[in-house]
Formats: structure tokens, sequence, C-alpha cells
């Protein structure tokens, strides 16, 4: 396991997209999410997916330093294509538009088509919450076929995340964030590389038998070397037997199907789409009955009995927040194959050894 310091994580992987045709704006702003995605916990959406991204730049699929194009601007809603830019550029711009809207309005939505890989789909609630909106985000990724539906071993769907944000007066946020899958394909990823194992039966072979062992979805692969779904032959499962595959067709048809972006197939270049809400509590709620109901709904639900095994009620969010406190404080941890699969498309990009020694120091 190795262990870095935040700022010099933070730098190192903006260097490396710096030299991989990002502007350095651009390359701060990705090396931040991917950074804030590790100190929330969720090292399926952090630095792991350096070495894809520069991959889809050098292939083709993901264009550097793009900017959001509106093709229909209401009032109250937004189509926006994110021209295949990095999530982390194109989906702020598109996040920005409805926070407007809705704060014009009281409620807007806005769909977002061709947006690279937008991380955890969490900051963007996060985003809007910060400014006093409630919002909810369907969310697809066409060209990314990974999840059995109910009842089935094929790939049907992606991953199909769904979001919702509460903001609450001078406290953390209420950000339910997941996909529905039983795990985000990036957690495969991170158990491959000798990060957390999967949970049991979370991936299923082509002959219906139930797995843990990541080549059921990526096939060969070598230990510092890429992770290729399409060289896999089974499946993540879909979560909640019936529940989370019904979740993840109405993310395709909403993210996916309304967006533009498409539902999920495999003959598609990647792009995430995203259906997303925003609500104003103050237009809603003149009586300013909301936080206050919030407050005292959050505390009933947590002053709660405790199962065996539990030593608090969490709600959305706070695993999050605590996490990024004990993270900021002591480092991000990586797997030994994490960071060296960081380390090689460093050097692919013409960062040298010293930097690299650098960043572990």
């Amino acid at each position: 396991m190795v262990t870095l310091k935040v700022e010099k994580l933070t730098n190192f992987v903006s260097d490396i997209f710096a030299r991989a045709k990002s502007s350095k704006e651009e390359a701060q702003r990705i090396a931040h999410y991917l950074v804030t995605a590790n100190l929330t916990g969720h090292d399926s959406h952090g630095v792991i997916r350096v070495p894809q991204y520069v991959r889809w730049v050098n292939e083709g699929v993901t264009v550097p330093d793009q900017k959001i194009k509106i093709e229909v601007d209401t009032p109250s809603l937004a189509v926006i294509d994110g021209g295949f830019g990095y999530g982390q550029t194109v989906t702020p711009q598109a996040v920005k538009v409805g926070i407007e809207k809705c704060k014009t309005n009281g409620l807007s939505a806005i769909t977002l088509k061709n947006s690279g890989h937008l991380g955890r789909v969490g900051d963007w609630a996060e985003m809007a919450a910060a400014e006093g909106l409630v919002s909810v985000h369907f969310v697809n990724a066409a060209g990314s076929v990974l999840v059995a539906p109910y009842g089935g071993v094929g790939r049907k769907f992606s991953t199909a995340p769904y979001c919702v944000g509460v903001p609450r007066p001078g406290k953390i946020p209420v950000v339910l964030d997941f996909a529905t899958s039983i795990v985000a394909e990036g957690k495969v990823m991170v158990a491959s590389r000798g990060g957390k194992k999967l949970p049991k039966g979370a991936l299923v072979n082509e002959d219906g038998t139930l797995s843990e062992d990541p080549h059921t979805l990526y096939g060969p692969y070598e230990p510092d070397g890429p992770r290729i779904h399409a060289q896999g032959k089974g499946a993540i499962r879909a979560f909640g037997e019936h529940k989370g595959s019904g979740l993840a067709l109405m993310c395709e048809l909403l993210g996916g199907a309304l967006t533009g972006n498409g539902a999920t197939k495999n003959d598609r270049r990647f792009a995430n789409g995203m259906l997303a809400f925003y609500v104003d509590p103050k237009v809603v709620d003149p009586a300013h009955f909301f936080d206050g109901e919030v407050a005292r709904y959050i505390d009933f639900v947590k002053n709660s009995n405790l199962a065996e095994g539990h030593d608090a009620v969490l709600i959305p969010g706070e695993p999050e927040a605590a996490m990024r406190a004990e993270r900021t404080k002591n480092g991000v941890p990586l797997t030994e194959d994490t960071w060296n699969s960081i380390v090689n498309t460093a050097k692919s990009v013409g960062i040298d050894d010293a930097a690299v020694k650098s960043a572990i120091q």
C-alpha cells in the first residue's frame, strides 16, 4: 500500500493531465475531482481512473478543454451537448446552467449528452446543494454495457448511477449516490488492482454461476496493465433484484434515451448522459417548513436502537464526510498495483523518476 498526501497526489495527477493535452486549468480541475472521490472513500471514481482517462484521450474518445453547446434553451429547461469533453469540465458547466435557471424560476431541468466520464455524481448534487437547491440525477453510460438485468446473465445495462441531493443549512447535505448495480465498475477495477474485494455474488458468469473474481468482467489482464471490460465474458449484477434492475432501466431511458445520449449499447463511443432536476426550497416552501422538518426527521431516523454489529445509524453523506476528514489528515491510500499503473501513465507522458519519487515523499 502507498499513502500519498492530498496536495502531492493532486499536483502529481494534475501534471499528468497537463502533459496529456489538457490546459493547466482543466488538468487541475480533473485532479481535484478525482482526488476528492478518493477522499470521500469512492476510490472507484478516483485516481485509479487516470490511466483510463489518458488512454481515452489518446484514442480520441475524450476531447480535452471542451465547452458545452446548448441546443435547446427555455426559461426552465436546457438541452446540452458535452462534445465528448472531460466530464469534470463539461458537467459543472451544465450543472451551472441548471442552477441558474432554478434560482430564477424555482424549478429547472437539464439534459446532458456526450459527456466524458463525469466521475462521482455526488459532486454535482453537492454543487447544487451548496446553492441551497435540491437535485435529482439519472445517469447512464452509453458504450459501457456491463450489467445483467434481474433474471438474466447477459450485459444489458450500464452501471446507471442515480443520485439525490438535499441541502441542510450549516451542515453537510444529504447526498444519496449509487450505481444501480451491486458494485460500480470502478470497484471491480479496484478489486482487480489488489483493493477491497467484491461482495459475494457481485458478478455473474455466462453460465449463470455467481462470482467475485474481476476476471469475470475483464478477462485476462496483466497486474499493471489496462482493464478492458470488452475482453470479459461475465457481467455485474443489478442490486436489489427486480428493484435495482427496474431503476437501472429508468436511468437508461431517462439519462440515455431522453437526453439523446442513447441507451447503452456496445457499438457506441463511451459517453455519459444525465437528466437532472433542480428545485429551490425557498420557492416551494415560503413558510420555511422544509429545513426544520428535514432536521427533525433525520434526528428521528438516527435516534434508533442499534442492530448487532452497528455503532450508529448513518444517513447518506455521513460516511463520505468522515472518510474525507480521515484521509485529508492521514493521506490517500492506494494499492501498489494502482500506484504502479498511474506511474506508468505518468512516464508515458514524460514525467521523470524524480517527480514520481517526490510525489511519495
